[in-house]
């Protein structure tokens, strides 16, 4: 039987010590850094905010592209819209925010609807993000194909003042089919 020279046996030692030290310091970083985001606890309640946040959303959604840019029931006094770096704060800023839109939108025949997917919703009391996929379809005629016209996403900050989600910031970013006018347009500061 073969012996275990001292320094091999040493050898040994610091080689479990040094991998007892990894796996002691990987698990604590595992722990203090989930791998992906937390939600808060789900509550009745948050579930009611997240079901009203996304109702608003998709009634937000539903007036867009009919030419309107009266939005501004939607946001804080000092809420502040973001299209592709086109800002306004403030509820008379955001309607010309929309104006200038509308304005360099070309008129597309037929009917042109948005579509919300992937709605990431996380409430922290009176606080929340919402984060969606956007993608802009038009319908030229009841016979013909649907064609994709823009995608892009959205990430809103959002307040609850008594008992209504509102807009604080609204982040909107084309991905695809951005408009000629972006180019152009003057941006606020």
């Amino acid at each position: 039987m073969k012996h275990l020279h001292f320094g091999n046996h040493a050898r040994f030692r610091a080689i479990a010590a040094a991998i007892a030290l990894g796996v002691t310091l990987f698990a604590s970083l595992v722990a203090a850094h989930p791998a992906r985001a937390e939600q808060p606890a789900t509550t009745l309640q948050t579930l009611l905010d997240k079901q009203q946040i996304q109702d608003m959303l998709a009634d937000y959604y539903a007036h867009l592209g009919k030419g309107e840019s009266d939005f501004g029931s939607y946001y804080l006094a000092d809420g502040v819209i973001d299209v592709n770096g086109l800002k306004g704060q403030g509820e008379a800023a955001i309607k010309d925010v929309y104006k200038k839109i509308a304005a360099g939108t070309p008129k597309r025949p037929g009917t042109f609807r948005m579509l919300l997917t992937n709605v990431m919703v996380v409430v922290n009391g009176s606080t929340a993000t919402a984060e969606t996929l956007w993608t802009g379809i038009n319908s030229p005629t009841k016979a013909g194909p649907p064609r994709f016209v823009e995608q892009g996403t959205e990430r809103d900050n959002l307040v609850k003042v008594n008992g209504h989600w509102l807009f604080k910031l609204r982040v909107i970013t084309s991905n695809a089919g951005l408009q000629a006018m972006f180019a152009t347009l003057p941006k606020n500061p």
